[in-house]
C-alpha cells in the first residue's frame, strides 16, 4: 500500500512549510527582513496503464492512462524581496533604501556582502559600519569633530565640522542591484552573498534608473504580514492533519487485512 509513504511525504513538506512560516514570524520585527515561502512540487508518477497504448483488441489507442503520484517534495524556499514599509527613527545614521538595491559591506575575508538593513553606526575610527561592525562600502570616515551628518537621496554623505556653516563631502554611497534577488544566499545577520543564480552585482548611484533612493533617518521594516502568516500557518496545520488522517486510514486498512489472515 503506497498511501503510507505518500502521506508521509505530505507530512514532511508541511513540516517544512510550518518551519518557514515560523522563521517569518520570528523575524517580524527584524530590520529589512524578507519573508520566505516554501515551494513544493509533486514526486514521480507510477504508470498503471500508459495513455495511448493499444486497446485490448489492438485497434484503437486508449484515450487516458492511469498514473498514481508518489507524493510531494520541497522544491525551493523562496525569499520574497518586496519593499518593506519605512519607519522614521530620527537617527542620522539610519538609512533606508526606497526601491531596488542593496547596501554593500566588506565581509571578514574581504568579499563584498549585501544588506538592506541600514541601521549604521560609527566605529572607534569614525568609519560607518553595520551593527555587527562590517564596514560600509565605499568606506568613509566621519571626522571626530563633526557636529552633523547629512545623507541626501542620491547617497552623498556630508558632514558639518564644528560650527562651520558649509558642509564637507566625505563620500558617495553606491548601491548594488542583481538580476535575480531571489538567488542571493542568505547568511544571517541581515547579510546576503552573491551567487551564480543571482548574477553579478551591478553597482550604481541611488536615484539612477532602476535603483532606489536613500532616505536618511528611516529604517525599512520587515515585509512579513502577520495576518497572512497566521492564515498560512492554519492552512499548513490542517494539511498536516489531513495527511496524518491518511496514514491512520491506511493503518486501519492494514489492520483489516491482518485480521482477515488470522
Amino acid at each position: 500500500m503506497r498511501a503510507l509513504a505518500i502521506a508521509a511525504t505530505g507530512m514532511k513538506v508541511q513540516q517544512t512549510n510550518v518551519e518557514v512560516i515560523a522563521n517569518n514570524i520570528a523575524n517580524i520585527n527584524t530590520t529589512a527582513f524578507k519573508r520566505s515561502r516554501a515551494e513544493f512540487t509533486d514526486l514521480l508518477y507510477q504508470a498503471e496503464r500508459a495513455a495511448g497504448a493499444p486497446s485490448r483488441g489492438g485497434q484503437e489507442a486508449i484515450p487516458e492512462g492511469a498514473q498514481i503520484g508518489l507524493g510531494a517534495r520541497t522544491a525551493a524556499i523562496r525569499n520574497l524581496h518586496m519593499q518593506g514599509a519605512l519607519t522614521s527613527t530620527g537617527n542620522k545614521l539610519d538609512l533606508a533604501l526606497n526601491g531596488r538595491g542593496w547596501f554593500q559591506v566588506a565581509g571578514t575575508n574581504g568579499e563584498n556582502l549585501y544588506t538592506r538593513a541600514g541601521a549604521f553606526n560609527k566605529n572607534a575610527t569614525g568609519q560607518i559600519v553595520t551593527v555587527d561592525g562590517y564596514v560600509v562600502q565605499p568606506a568613509m570616515t566621519i571626522p571626530p569633530d563633526a557636529s552633523d551628518v547629512i545623507v541626501n537621496e542620491t547617497g552623498q554623505v556630508y558632514v558639518r565640522v564644528g560650527t562651520q556653516s558649509t558642509l564637507q563631502l566625505i563620500g558617495q554611497l553606491t548601491v548594488a542591484t542583481f538580476t535575480n534577488d531571489a538567488g542571493l544566499e542568505a547568511l544571517g545577520g541581515n547579510l546576503y552573498r552573491e551567487t551564480t543564480a543571482s548574477g553579478a552585482a551591478v553597482t550604481g548611484v541611488p536615484g539612477d534608473p532602476g535603483i532606489g533612493t536613500v532616505q536618511q533617518g528611516y529604517l525599512e521594516n520587515s515585509n512579513v504580514d502577520p495576518v497572512k502568516e497566521i492564515t498560512e500557518l492554519i492552512a499548513a496545520q490542517r494539511s498536516y492533519e489531513m495527511n496524518s488522517k491518511v496514514i491512520q486510514a491506511a493503518d486501519e486498512m492494514y489492520a483489516t487485512v491482518a485480521k482477515g489472515l488470522r
